[in-house]
């Protein structure tokens, strides 16, 4: 047994010789967690938090799920690795599964560690694949952190590390609540699925390969889309003979009441990439799974594609665990029945807190986008919303804050194994939070 360490220890070592991902290295303070189970976790002193965005949104099934470490310890104790190049069990029923739970004719998945990579390998394909190399993607949208997938990201991150792969376009979102067209509700003319074509017209229809859009978009504002808008999109990649990749890392798995966001609109996409909820973070694991077409292209030309840990046999296995999961415990109903209570409860809180501009909702992904004054919709300030994380941190519960020059937000993205009981415990620390924010309104 090593050395028990006490929570300064942990933090001290580290900060000291570990870099923390998007951040000033000497701002960070970090929990010292020891101990995770459900929908809570626990620091080195024994205080207990309520786990309000999954982590990084994506332990949809709750920590430590004993199903699921089973499975890890057993496939651990038979084999843990062989070559890409090499077959496992858990590699082909896993890629069977895939098959059998995506939308329209997806079939056939290359396995990757996590979202950017699986990201970076449906550029290859998509290029391979139709033989052009231009991708669209939209401007609040993050695609990941590798060359390619930080291209494709549209938010602040890319500038810092451009150039970074050519050849990618960014366009417009479905933004309601700041529409970039200036449009309200009641005067919208979907200019946000016209203007897409208009940007295909200008990079040449001939040129792109695919558009990639999250499900929903996730960490950059929680983005529900018009109901017609997937469909739309849909019409406009076949009209132009491009493809239409869903990145549901964040989205998929149950976390829209769905087992992936597009299927709310019954659209089929052409590729989806996936990772996060696939093993709900137990053991990094990411995918690319594509039409049965798509596929059928490989069966005679090469596939530019490779990973020294692709189907890597204990992620595998961990992933076909966690989705049993979802299906025994019944989480994807669970997070299309309390996603509709949540919707109710967050339109009541907006209701009570000036504070709050906006809640946005579908299943158990929601966000509550916070402003100083309702009718400028100027976001709060970073020292206010700093205010709001302690209050929020201090009462136990944890969750994803958004600080940006363009929006604020407190995300409630909680494991789809929550009970009503334990959202109504949640968002009462919410609203007391929210009484911090109340008082910096204008």
């Amino acid at each position: 047994m090593g050395k028990v360490l006490s929570g300064e220890e942990i933090v001290q070592l580290s900060k000291e010789y570990t870099f923390f991902s998007w951040s000033i290295q000497s701002q960070v303070n970090p929990i010292p967690v020891t101990k995770a189970e459900g929908v809570y976790f626990w620091d080195a002193d024994g205080k207990r938090y309520l786990d309000f965005s999954s982590q990084l949104m994506n332990t949809n099934i709750g920590s430590q799920h004993p199903k699921v470490v089973d499975a890890i310890q057993e496939q651990a104790a038979k084999l843990c690795f062989v070559h890409p190049g090499n077959a496992t069990g858990p590699r082909g029923l896993l890629g069977k599964k895939l098959a059998e739970v995506t939308p329209g004719q997806l079939k056939k998945s290359f396995f990757a560690l996590g979202g950017s990579e699986a990201n970076e390998n449906a550029i290859k394909i998509a290029r391979a694949y139709t033989g052009k190399q231009k991708i669209l993607a939209r401007y609040i949208s993050y695609h990941g952190a590798t060359h390619g997938s930080i291209a494709l990201t549209g938010d602040y991150r890319r500038l810092a590390v451009e150039p970074a792969m050519p050849g990618t376009a960014h366009f417009l979102d479905p933004y309601c609540y700041r529409c970039p067209f200036g449009q309200k509700k009641e005067s919208c003319k979907r200019e946000c699925i016209s203007h897409v074509e208009e940007i295909i017209q200008y990079e040449g229809p001939d040129k792109i390969a695919a558009i990639i859009m999250e499900g929903v978009t996730g960490s950059n504002g929680l983005l529900v889309p018009p109901d017609d808008y997937w469909p739309r999109i849909r019409e406009i990649c076949d009209k132009y003979d491009t493809l239409l990749i869903s990145d549901e890392v964040m989205s998929g798995w149950g976390r829209t009441g769905k087992w992936f966001a597009v299927d709310n609109w019954d659209v089929a996409p052409d590729i989806i990439t996936t990772a996060k909820g696939i093993t709900s973070g137990y053991v990094p694991l990411g995918a690319v799974i594509v039409s049965e077409k798509i596929a059928a292209h490989f069966e005679d030309k090469y596939l530019y594609a490779g990973l020294t840990y692709s189907g890597h046999a204990l992620a595998c296995a961990a992933a076909l665990a966690t989705i049993e999961v979802y299906e025994e415990d019944g989480l994807i109903d669970n997070a299309a029945t309390l996603g509709k209570y949540l919707g109710e409860a967050l339109e009541s809180i907006k209701d009570r807190h000036i504070s709050v501009g906006d809640v946005r909702y579908i299943g158990l992904f929601a966000g509550i986008e916070l402003v100083e004054n309702r009718e400028t919709k100027k976001p709060l300030s970073a020292e206010v919303m700093a205010e709001v994380k302690k209050a929020l941190l201090d009462s136990g519960l944890f969750t994803f804050i958004m600080v940006k020059n363009i929006r604020t937000m407190v995300f409630v993205v909680p494991p789809l194994s929550i009970t009503k009981e334990e959202l109504d415990e949640g968002l009462t620390l919410v609203e007391k939070a929210l009484e911090v924010a109340d008082k910096k309104v204008n």
